[in-house]
């Protein structure tokens, strides 16, 4: 039994994020090319089936949400099957739409996993910081035509860097997280301009639902002046996420680098 590993590019504006999130009718293995599924993993698993002539499961790094992007999703799935892998690579880019991309496939070791076997991620959130928007740019940037305060926003995001409990940046309600532990660390997290561009980047040996989005959002706050200086640590060790900015828009963040 082989262990392939993939590493996908894909846009998530038309998907509802990576994973498959509740049961669908099966998908005959003579569709159409070209199709799009409701998930990004189920779009490819249909496509998988179509090329090995047999069902298998991919296993990610980790989720990505609604409207997320990724330039190195990584994956892997375990099959019988002969097949090149360089044939694999191009039977799934001539099968798959267009907004889905298969950058590389590899044998992996029988013992990896996409997931467990990460060391970390690296995430990016764009801000397209001017008073016009991009016609082009559009699925890919958070428009914010307000002036922002780079220099406040990397001094505020400083506070972050470390382990930390990041409850007041996590999405999920209580109730979810119970039993579950909300400590990440972030190693690196840097917020520059360049161009008309506002970049954030955050690198972390795990993410929390919405936690890069809901970092980008309060951050965004301190730079507008909308939040005093501490304000940061303050929400960090408050552990509320009511205390927090809001959740920036989807579109804006892009999942650059799985790190193993």
């Amino acid at each position: 039994m082989r262990n392939i590993k993939l590493v996908i590019e894909y846009e998530g504006t038309e998907y509802e994020g990576w994973q498959v999130q509740a049961p669908r009718k099966s998908v005959p293995s003579h569709f159409m090319p070209r199709l799009r599924l409701g998930t990004i993993q189920e779009t490819i698993e249909a496509v998988l089936r179509q090329v090995l002539r047999k069902k298998v499961k991919l296993t990610a790094s980790g989720r990505t949400d609604a409207g997320v992007h990724a330039l190195a999703q990584v994956a892997n799935f375990h099959a019988a099957s002969p097949i090149p892998l360089k044939k694999l690579r191009k039977a799934l880019n001539s099968l798959l739409p267009a907004d889905i991309s298969v950058a590389k496939v590899q044998e992996a070791r029988t013992d990896f996993h996409s997931r467990y076997s990460a060391k970390g991620k690296l995430y990016r959130y764009t801000i397209l910081n001017r008073p016009y928007p991009s016609a082009l740019r559009r699925a890919f940037t958070h428009f914010c035509d307000f002036p922002l305060d780079v220099r406040v926003m990397n001094k505020e995001a400083r506070a972050l860097k470390g382990s930390h409990d990041f409850t007041s940046f996590h999405a999920v309600p209580e109730p979810e997280k119970k039993g579950r532990s909300s400590v990440r660390t972030i190693r690196r997290i840097s917020v520059r301009r360049f161009k008309g561009d506002i970049v954030i980047e955050v690198e972390a040996d795990g993410f929390l639902k919405n936690m890069v989005r809901t970092i980008a959002g309060t951050l965004i706050e301190a730079g507008r002046g909308k939040l005093p200086a501490g304000s940061v640590k303050r929400i960090l060790d408050a552990r509320d996420r009511n205390c927090a900015g809001p959740t920036a828009p989807a579109r804006g963040l892009c999942l650059v680098r799985v790190r193993y």
